[in-house]
Formats: C-alpha cells, structure tokens, sequence
C-alpha cells in the first residue's frame, strides 16, 4: 500500500482523530471539505484539502478511501425533509463516491464506509451480532442503502469493509458532550425505563479499528463496532453520574422524548445489545473496554 488515503467526514468528531493518527503512521491524506483549507488543516493537521468529489474524476488514485460522511442523524428532528437529508449525505454522497472511483487510473485497494449498528432496528435485550436479522424501520433502511452503494465498490474488486458503529463516547464532542451539563448540574438521569441497551465504544477504539480495516488485507465486509460489554441506559447514565460525582435522579419519561422528538425518540429508547463478535474472532483488541475508565478518559 502507497499509503495514499483519501477521507470524507475528516473533521467530524471521528474523523479528526483518525486524520491525525494516520499522519503519524506515515499516510499521505487527502480529505473531501467545503470548509476552506486553513479551517480543514487546523482540525485535522496537514492535508491536501478537496473541496468537490467532481475534482478526482479520472484521478490517479488512492491506495484506500475512508468515507466517514454524513449529516448527524440526532441533530434535528425527523421530518420527511431532514430524513431525506441524511439520505443524500450518506446515500447520494457514496455512491457518486463509488462512481468516481471506478474512473481511477489505479482503484483503492480498499474502502471502508461507515454505517451504524442502527442498521439492525430496535433489538430488544437480543445479543445482536454481524449475522443478527435487522428489525425493518428508518434507521435500518438508512444504513441498509448506505452499505449497498458503499458495496457497489466491491463488484469492481475493491475490498470494503462496513463499520457498524455504536455510540461514540469522546471528549470534545458527540453526544456526550450533550449530557455532561445536565449530568454536571445534577439534572441527569435515565430515559424511559433505561431499559434499552446502548452499544456504546470509546472514540480511540473506532479509530483503532478503522485502521484495523484499513491495514488487515482479510478484513472484509461488516463489523460492529462497538464495545464488547454492552450496557443499557440506566447503567450508562448511572456510570456517567458516578464518574462526574453527581447523582442521576432526573429520569425523561418516555411521553416526553416522543412529544418531543417524535419519531426521533426511538433513537434515545430503544437500541440494540450489539457484541463486536467479527472483531472479537479476528484478534482485536480494545484500548477502552471498560464503561467506567471510558468515562474517565473522555470527561478528565
């Protein structure tokens, strides 16, 4: 490998991470941004910056290409509008990526596109892995069309790999930046009943299996990627409220969130009890494992 990537999604919360640890391990990175090249640079260190797809057709190549892509799926409500907004920044975005990288001189010897473990629906307390059958709703019709444009890639010899990912505990940022105020002022608590599980992973552990992916000639097709010991919600908000020394005794109720966020809510109230089990059998190994020290890395 020529240790050329080309990058979408480069300086979300993911991406900057895994931009950063890439220039350390010597790639060369080309990331895709309507943001101006200083704004890019200074978020994700120094890269060639391209500002439109249409600017590689008949390019040379790239060794590999990280598509990370995609409006936040829980910044605004779902309107049939907003829903067909996260559709084209995932959807439309990949396969007009897919398209141009058949125009190469020289095809990637991999992509690796991302998905989310939203792909198999609400799941209850099952233990979901790779082979697990998906439960037919938004989430899993969003990821389901996502993979099969990303998988187009793959009629052309190009391995692809898909990262199922949970949701993403980091410092900076996501969804946990969200909830350490309240948590902070003691307002925090579970949603609903706290039933629901969360497939949580530290923001390290994607980064780490993103390159994985990337450097594992066998890795192919989709993974989970998420921590190994799932928790529900009322465990993580309990957790987060003993790790910031604050108690959790402001519970959501379910009526609240759905008045709210209508369809949205189910996104806060049901989930999936997903296992990483294709990285597990694979030899992988998680940096941050565990909830708690999780927590205490991406709150210290």
């Amino acid at each position: 490998m020529n240790k050329r990537v080309l990058i979408t999604g480069g300086t979300g919360f993911i991406g900057n991470v895994l931009c950063r640890e890439l220039l350390t391990r010597g790639y060369k990175l080309s990331v895709l941004s309507r943001q101006p090249a200083s704004k890019v640079q200074s978020v994700c260190g120094p890269v060639e910056v391209i500002t439109d797809l249409e600017h590689l057709r008949s390019h040379k190549g790239y060794s590999a290409v990280i598509n990370l892509a995609g409006e936040g799926i829980a910044d605004k409500r779902w309107s049939d509008e907003r829903k067909q907004v996260l559709r084209d920044s995932r959807i439309r975005l990949t396969t007009t990526l897919t398209e141009i990288i058949t125009s190469w001189a020289q095809l990637p010897e991999v992509l690796i596109s991302g998905s989310a473990v939203g792909f198999y629906g609400d799941q209850g307390s099952t233990v979901v892995t790779e082979a697990t059958a998906p439960h037919d709703e938004f989430t899993h019709q969003l990821c389901k069309d996502w993979e099969n444009a990303a998988l187009e890639s793959g009629s052309h010899n190009v391995r692809v790999c898909l990262s199922r990912t949970g949701v993403v505990v980091g410092s900076g940022g996501g969804f946990l930046q969200r909830m350490i105020v309240p948590f902070k002022l003691g307002l925090g608590g579970r949603l609903g009943n706290g039933h629901q599980y969360m497939p949580w992973i530290h923001r390290n552990d994607v980064v780490a299996a993103l390159i994985w992916m990337l450097e594992t000639p066998e890795a192919s097709g989709a993974y989970n990627v998420v921590s190994p010991a799932p928790v529900t919600n009322r465990d993580f908000t309990s957790c987060l409220a003993d790790v910031l020394r604050r108690p959790a005794i402001f519970p959501v109720p379910a009526l609240i969130l759905e008045t709210a966020f209508g369809e949205m809510s189910r996104l806060l109230l049901t989930g999936q009890q997903a296992i990483p089990a294709r990285l597990t059998d694979s030899g992988f190994v998680f940096e941050l494992p565990s909830l708690e020290l999780a927590l205490k890395e991406a709150t210290g």
